[in-house]
């Protein structure tokens, strides 16, 4: 955002009440806190539609549902009739969204995961437990292979430190540059 000069949006972690409780006990948390992300980007989406300003937003709601959710649903951290439920609310939202310009989709193994997450340094992700973090990125892995919003673009970060090598950044932004300048 800073870059380019967009208006960022981001996760709604730092103001979020049920993510510190729902690292702690998943199955108790899990429907409240998907709840909770899903309103919260919902709102994101109504101020991007109500703004001028290009804008960066940081994950989209169709992560909340086709990933976060659906992974919850079948760990068995949400139930059937909650996840119907918060299907219901997703599928009435989903017509006031329109898809981004561009999707970018930063792709990571689980080593990689957990070094970012330990750079976060947030005490309430230092409970999350491996088979979580492999079976978020199935759930990402299927929905970017059926991904038909609009443009995507893959990056493999593995190797990339883009925050700390400026060489990292320039490859990152060159890739975008090139995916937003195709006709």
């Amino acid at each position: 955002s800073k870059h380019y000069g967009w208006m960022p949006f981001y996760e709604s972690v730092d103001h979020n009440p049920y993510l510190k409780d729902f690292y702690e006990d998943m199955t108790r948390w899990a429907f409240h806190l998907q709840i909770y992300f899903l309103n919260s980007r919902f709102n994101q989406v109504r101020k991007i539609r109500e703004s001028s300003k290009t804008v960066i937003q940081d994950r989209t709601i169709y992560e909340d549902a086709y990933i976060f959710a659906a992974n919850l649903r079948k760990s068995g951290h949400i139930n059937e009739r909650d996840y119907q439920s918060y299907l219901d609310i997703f599928n009435s939202m989903i017509d006031f969204v329109q898809p981004p310009d561009l999707l970018v989709y930063l792709k990571a193994d689980i080593p990689k995961l957990v070094q970012q997450i330990q750079k976060r340094n947030r005490d309430f992700e230092f409970n999350i437990k491996l088979e979580y973090l492999r079976t978020l990125g199935e759930h990402y892995e299927t929905w970017i292979t059926n991904y038909k919003l609009g443009k995507l673009l893959i990056i493999d970060v593995n190797e990339l430190d883009f925050v700390e090598r400026i060489e990292d950044f320039s490859y990152v932004v060159g890739r975008i540059e090139l995916e937003l300048n195709k006709a």
